[in-house]
């Protein structure tokens, strides 16, 4: 009895590595898969209704894809005559294609389908220019309440200016009448001691002059 685990292994001498043919590895994979559209086959009119399940086999296509998105091809057989259907993604319009054994029922909401496209990209341009229109007309009252501001400061400023002016005429008048009045005062006190000299100087010749008549 050998040993089930050997150090060493026999290699014969005529034993060529780049002879050995490589198999590729399997992109197929067995999954359960449900339909994912109403279909009928090809071969004996069975009507398949959108999910039922199937044993189906998922297969990887090489070079296949979308926008850098892979395509998924599934293979299923036909519950009546077990004729292979083969439906597959289709990433461009978020849907599946049937490709062999089968014909997809046309479905009415379909029937119309570029010209629900043609709607969507429409109220799409439109949603982007209300936003665009918007984010503008934002922009728009920013300024404008920029503006609206800085007028409101530039009034105010000069309301305060004109205000400050007016207090300081008001100030300044003040100062000139209390001037005016102290000059007044200082004047009539003059003209008060002006008038008293006088009398004075008035009875003393008077005085002088009837003491010249009546004589010694």
């Amino acid at each position: 009895m050998s040993e089930r685990k050997v150090i060493s292994k026999y290699i014969p001498p005529d034993f060529d590595p780049a002879k050995i043919t490589r198999t590729s590895k399997s992109r197929s994979l067995k999954v359960t898969q449900m339909s994912s559209f109403k279909m009928k086959c090809e071969r004996c009119g069975e009507y398949i209704p959108k999910g039922r399940k199937f044993n189906a086999t998922k297969e990887i296509p090489t070079g296949e894809e979308y926008l850098e998105i892979q395509i998924v091809n599934f293979w299923i057989r036909c519950t009546r005559c077990t004729s292979e259907i083969m439906f597959q993604t289709d990433p461009k319009n978020a849907d599946y294609k049937c490709k062999v054994g089968a014909k997809r029922i046309i479905e009415p909401w379909r029937a119309t389908g570029s010209e629900a496209e043609e709607q969507r990209l429409r109220r799409l341009g439109l949603e982007e220019q209300e936003e665009s229109h918007t984010a503008m007309q934002d922009l728009e009252e920013r300024a404008r309440d920029t503006q609206r501001e800085m007028a409101e400061a530039d009034a105010l400023d000069n309301i305060r200016m004109v205000n400050a002016a007016r207090e300081q005429k008001a100030a300044d008048s003040r100062t000139d009448i209390r001037t005016v009045s102290s000059d007044q005062k200082q004047q009539e006190e003059q003209d008060k001691s002006d008038a008293d000299e006088a009398r004075r100087a008035f009875r003393s010749s008077i005085v002088k002059n009837q003491a010249k008549v009546r004589g010694p």
